[in-house]
């Protein structure tokens, strides 16, 4: 619990804020897993809601690639032209839209790249053991080895035919064993709900990218009562 509330989970948003405000229609807490912005059609409503979330202590989001892309690109840095990124930049910085565009940078760059609640991890690309005794870095500044396990998953230095880095699950066989981590980033699931794999030490991994804002759905899970009552993020 946070808070006194319950936690609910909520995968990659990507600019649906029709799903995102059903799953924020809820008096639990909502941590929300990153990537809130880039594909689907309102990123700059969906990150607004969040801001509301985090104003009325109601919820808060952990860093994701897409999230911190976009930070870069307020920052004014140079950037790929990416489509996705470009549409999101111009809802940005349109004159409707100062008042979520003023406060975008201080709330990325308070969000956690990780948070452990005790046996429970939340990280948006994928987990390493130290997580569970190191606080995240700055999630804006040097990609350290550990902040890029937590952004962008395990990679194997390889490309696919898409453009973007191949990348591999062996971070979920050093799961340690009663622990669960939930992660997005990946779109693993086949059947519309998250997807379930337990690694050899015993751990457990669930992927709730279902594919929000890119023609699937928005996933989130409701959690049971978790001890201790503060993250540790």
């Amino acid at each position: 619990m946070i808070g006194g509330r319950r936690i609910r989970i909520v995968g990659d948003v990507h600019g649906d804020l029709h799903a995102f405000r059903h799953a924020a229609a809820t008096d639990r807490f909502l941590i929300q897993l990153g990537d809130l912005v880039d594909y689907g059609p309102d990123s700059v409503g969906t990150f607004r809601l969040m801001q509301q979330l985090i104003d009325e202590r109601r919820g808060l989001f952990v860093l994701g690639n897409h999230d911190r892309k976009l930070a870069r690109a307020l920052y004014g840095r140079k950037m790929r032209r990416d489509p996705p990124l470009m549409e999101t930049l111009a809802q940005f910085l349109a004159p409707e839209n100062e008042d979520v565009r003023v406060r975008a940078i201080d709330d990325l760059s308070m969000a956690p790249a990780w948070i452990v609640l005790g046996k429970y991890v939340f990280v948006h690309g994928g987990f390493h053991v130290r997580m569970l005794d190191e606080a995240p870095p700055p999630g804006l500044g040097t990609v350290t080895p550990l902040l890029s396990r937590a952004l962008f998953g395990e990679t194997t230095g390889r490309m696919q035919k898409d453009g973007y880095p191949e990348r591999r699950l062996n971070w979920v066989d050093h799961i340690p064993a009663g622990y669960t981590v939930y992660c997005g980033h990946d779109r693993r699931s086949t059947d519309g709900r998250p997807w379930v794999r337990t690694g050899r030490a015993g751990g457990t991994a669930i992927f709730t990218d279902t594919g929000a804002g890119k023609g699937g759905h928005l996933a989130w899970i409701d959690l049971p009562g978790i001890d201790p009552t503060v993250p540790r993020s």
